[in-house]
This record gives structure tokens, sequence and C-alpha cells, in this order.
């Protein structure tokens, strides 16, 4: 295959026509406001990019990586936000913070109740220009807490970054703060009460709460439980199956049966010039770089891989000032398989920040009887994997492509927040996680 860009998708080829005709900027943030508003639901926790022009957003409580965005309240804890603008110039970014409920909307809650400063009159200073890049951009970074802001309560919290003089967010990050207050006894387990040992798999737990004041528990607590960052198959509303003397049994609950699924794809490109795992190739136009991962097929058995959930990791090959010297590098997707009807085909995981929409809708070519997708990804290792959705649903199967098989190791989260009667925000007062490995 030639790199012409024939076969890149139009996403790929937005940015590539980008960064050669900037004056479409405005166009641009236009169409993918209107599609982040039509194809992202505002009742889940999301932290995505809503303009062609920013790339690699990340949440890190502490500056770690891998860790789920919650942080503990005090102690010197802090957040980590990150991303990367292709325009290369300076541009005046500000962030508004957000209080929001246990299903991520708005608590209504006064900005002084929930934060100290004055919400969106503080820009984001600090930013390093990329180097020895041949994809010129900028990296901006901030923490909260920091001089300007302190957060006063628990819950969670959405952080809407603008560029100075815009009505519309160009991108959202959202994090959780918790003060620690009930104990989550959590387990999974891959004999379902629909089928056993098979492609399922279901969640048990507790909430303890001997020590916290309560009045009406039953009502007054609301878990959350999420499956591998996945907020399209997240459940909430949960009513407790058993009640015991100062704790909630969380059992035998149909909605908590989730599709197991498989181990996540992976491939790594460090170095622009060597094809890393699962690369078949790398090339360069007189331009841009490009990566070419081997292409993938429709797997029918469970094949185990030490993946991680999803996630991706930034780093090249000098292991060296990887924020600013890693390169963008045009990704080839390809999978091979008879088009699938009645549906639309994902390619999925942080790298795709996790939501379904037209810039990582894969493209059937007929001729080659394959899906295809090209994105621009940073130097790294990442983790992926294909998800299917049925016409006028919301929810990605892996079923389709990836199988299900109850060995699959994934990555459970179950938030638990507290409204006492009478009160007017969720707190966030347990937090628990814990990764399934089969015996």
């Amino acid at each position: 295959m030639d790199i012409n860009h024939n076969h890149t998708h139009h996403f790929g080829h937005d940015l590539y026509h980008r960064l050669e005709q900037s004056a479409l900027l405005p166009y641009m943030i236009a169409v993918a406001l209107l599609c982040a508003l039509f194809t992202c639901p505002l009742s889940a926790q999301n932290t995505r990019t809503f303009v062609n022009g920013l790339h690699t957003l990340q949440v890190r409580p502490n500056g770690k990586w891998g860790e789920p965005p919650v942080m503990m309240m005090g102690g010197g804890n802090f957040v980590e936000i990150s991303f990367d603008d292709m325009q290369h110039d300076y541009v005046r970014y500000t962030y508004t913070i957000t209080h929001c409920d246990a299903t991520w909307k708005s608590s209504g809650l006064y900005e002084g109740d929930y934060m100290t400063g004055i919400n969106g009159a503080y820009p984001i200073e600090d930013y390093d220009q990329s180097m020895n890049t041949e994809m010129m951009y900028n990296h901006y970074h901030f923490r909260l807490p920091n001089e300007n802001v302190r957060l006063l309560i628990s819950g969670n919290y959405r952080v809407d970054i603008f560029e100075d003089g815009d009505d519309e967010p160009v991108a959202t990050a959202s994090f959780s703060l918790l003060e620690p207050k009930v104990g989550i006894d959590l387990t999974i387990s891959p004999n379902t009460d629909i089928d056993s040992y098979k492609s399922h798999q279901q969640v048990s737990f507790n909430i303890n709460y001997q020590t916290y004041a309560c009045t009406n528990p039953e009502m007054e607590f609301m878990p959350i439980v999420v499956q591998n960052s996945r907020w399209d198959t997240h459940v909430e509303g949960l009513k407790p199956t058993y009640l015991r003397t100062n704790q909630l049994m969380y059992e035998h609950e149909p909605r908590l049966i989730f599709e197991a699924g498989n181990e996540y794809r992976r491939f790594e490109m460090l170095d622009p010039y060597v094809a890393g795992m699962n690369v078949d190739r790398m090339e360069q136009d007189d331009d841009y770089f490009h990566a070419y991962i081997y292409p993938d097929v429709q797997r029918i058995n469970y094949k185990y891989d030490q993946d991680q959930d999803g996630r991706y990791f930034i780093r090249n090959s000098d292991d060296f000032e990887n924020d600013t010297e890693s390169d963008y590098i045009f990704t080839h997707f390809f999978l091979k398989m008879p088009k699938l009807p009645s549906g639309r085909l994902y390619l999925h995981g942080e790298l795709t920040e996790n939501v379904f929409t037209e810039d990582n809708e894969m493209e059937y070519d007929i001729i080659e009887h394959q899906y295809e997708l090209t994105l621009p990804l940073k130097q790294g290792s990442y983790n992926y994997q294909y998800l299917f959705v049925h016409d006028d649903e919301t929810t990605g199967q892996s079923l389709p492509v990836e199988g299900s098989f109850h060995q699959t190791e994934n990555e459970y989260y179950v938030y638990v927040y507290h409204r006492p009667f009478g009160g007017r925000y969720d707190k966030l007062v347990g937090f628990k996680s814990l990764k399934y490995k089969a015996n």
C-alpha cells in the first residue's frame, strides 16, 4: 500500500489538511462541537477533546500513570491535566470547574461552595513546545488544586477548557475527589446468574458504614459500577439486595452481569523509523510519519495478554522528555472481516477517549474486504479493541469481533456516593478498584 492517503480516514485527513490550511480551523471546531453534542452523553464521566487539533488529553492523580481519575482530599494530593495543541503557537486557554452529582450532571452549587478563587479567570500558563518532532505541537499542563484554586468538598468535578474568548469548551477533563468514610468489599465471579464460566462476569459488593452516620442508608447511598473505564456500560441506580446491620449488600443483581470481552489488543511505536510490537512497518512521506499496524482478524478464542485494560503510555525510544519529544504518527488500523450489518464498528480504548464518535468509526473497504481507520497518535504503547454498536443503541458490544470469554482480566471500579436527607450535593465517600484474574 502506498502512502498517498487514499486509505486515510477522514479524521486523520482532517488533521493532515488542517496542518496545511489552518484557516479552516473555525469551521472544523464548529463541526466537532456539533458532533460532540450529539454523540456524547452528558450524564457520564467524560475526559475528551471536542476539536481535531487537540490530542492526548490526560488526567493523572498525583501525576501517576495508570491510576483511575480519583484522588483523596487533602494531604498534598493533586490531579495533573495535560493535552497537546497542534497549532504550535501559544494559545491562551482558560478553564472552569463545575461540581457534579453522582451522574455527572451539574450539582447546581454556588462556586464558593466547592472552590476558592475566581472560576474561569485563570489561564493555563504552563506549556512547552515540542522539540525534534516532524509534527509540531504545544504541550499544555496544569494541576488542581494550585495557588489560585482549592477544592473544598468531595464528589465529581468537571474541568472545561476554553480557548480564550470562546463560549464552547474545546476539551473536558473529569475526576473525582474522595473523602473515605465507608468500606467496600468487592468480588467478581465468572459463575454468573446467566451462564457459568462462559462469556460473562458478575460483580457483587457490600457497603460497610459502621462508623459513618446515615439515617436512611438504603435511600441515601448511590453506588456506581464501571468496567475498564467504559462509561457506556456503567451501572447506576442500584438498590441493595440485602440489608444487614451497618451493611448494604448488592448480590445477584442482573445489571451487574458484564460482558467479559477479550484482552485488549496491543501495539507499540517508540521509534518513528523502527517497527515496534505488532507494527508491520513505519514509513515517512514528505511531511509526516506513518505506522501500519498488522491487519487484525476476528477472534474466536480467548487470547491471554498482559494488557493495561485500554490505557496508553506516552514514551519515545530514548525515554527522554516524553511529553515534548515524542512525535505524532499517522497510525493505520485494518480489520479483515466481512462487513457487519445493522450497526457501526468503532476503534475503542483510551486512545479514542472511550467514546463512540464519527472520528473513531471504522470505514469498510468493499474491495479489500476490511475495516480501516487512521488516527494521529503520539509515540508510545497502546491498548485497543473493536466494539460494535447496533443501530439505535449506544452501548458497545465486544462479541461480534473480539468475542467474550470469562477468563478475561477486566478492571472494575465501584464509586459510592452519599447524599443525606436535605443534602445539596453528592459526596464521594467510598471507592474501590479490583482487577479480576482467573484462577
